[in-house]
């Protein structure tokens, strides 16, 4: 289970589902510079370890691997991981060299810790795409698991940056799950896409989250933009609001 660490009840959720899959549960923390663009928030980022292995061990999490950046780059480090098609849209093109970084330390976490199974949030649902690309790709012998995002009582998923928001931004921060579950309700019922995804972003703005990097969307597999509900699909959105860049996803079936 690899994690950025500021643990809650997400990841404890991941830590769960492990136990249901593997004997042994085993979870990492590494903050990763390499998925961090220049104006991003890697310095600001959550960093409690004491509490977060706290938080594991009370879960059944037997052992936790948390190496430094010195050690997962070393001096000379020259080699990078990148995964084409499912990263280069979305996030992928908001946040240039981010899914790279994602594949890169992930692999190498493979490496290093061997593990039977790997759970990721659905959450990041693109992230969840990389990765399951990049092991088939790799043939590398790991069983990728996605869980469920999880979610406060007010609808908002649970994220680590969610601890940036004041109480107002948190408030309107709601708008993002109410303005994804109103696009989706449209599509299903057989309305035009396109004026759904718009009027998601109208929800949004009216909220004030500005910019809003996309609604859209896509096919579940391979995150190709969907003009229609014609196979298993996500509808994504990833926006800001005050400092804090959220994102968040459905799952759409056709029929």
């Amino acid at each position: 289970m690899p994690t950025m660490g500021a643990l809650h009840a997400g990841h404890m959720a991941l830590v769960r589902a492990a136990r249901s899959e593997a004997d042994h549960v085993v979870a990492s923390i590494f903050v990763n510079p390499t998925q961090f663009g220049p104006n991003e928030d890697l310095t600001a980022y959550p960093r409690r370890e004491a509490a977060d292995a706290e938080m594991l061990e009370a879960e059944g999490c037997e052992i936790l691997w948390a190496p430094s950046a010195e050690m997962m780059y070393p001096a000379g480090n020259s080699t990078a991981v990148s995964v084409g098609g499912v990263s280069e849209g979305l996030d992928g093109a908001a946040r240039p060299g981010h899914f790279q970084g994602v594949a890169t330390v992930v692999a190498k976490l493979f490496n290093q810790v061997q593990p039977d199974a790997a759970l990721f949030g659905e959450k990041d649902f693109q992230q969840l795409a990389v990765i399951r690309r990049m092991v088939a790709d790799l043939d590398l012998p790991v069983r990728i698991v996605g869980v469920e995002t999880q979610r406060d009582a007010d609808g908002l998923a649970l994220s680590s940056r969610n601890a940036y928001l004041s109480e107002e931004e948190r408030r309107a921060a709601r708008a993002l799950p109410r303005a994804l579950l109103e696009a989706a309700q449209a599509i299903r019922s057989g309305g035009d896409v396109p004026e759904a995804l718009a009027e998601a972003r109208r929800t949004l703005e009216r909220a004030g989250f500005d910019p809003i990097d996309y609604v859209a969307l896509c096919d579940a597999e391979t995150l190709a933009p969907l003009a229609s509900l014609h196979a298993p699909a996500r509808l994504l959105a990833a926006a800001r609001i005050g400092r804090t860049r959220l994102i968040d996803n459905l799952a759409l079936l056709p029929g």
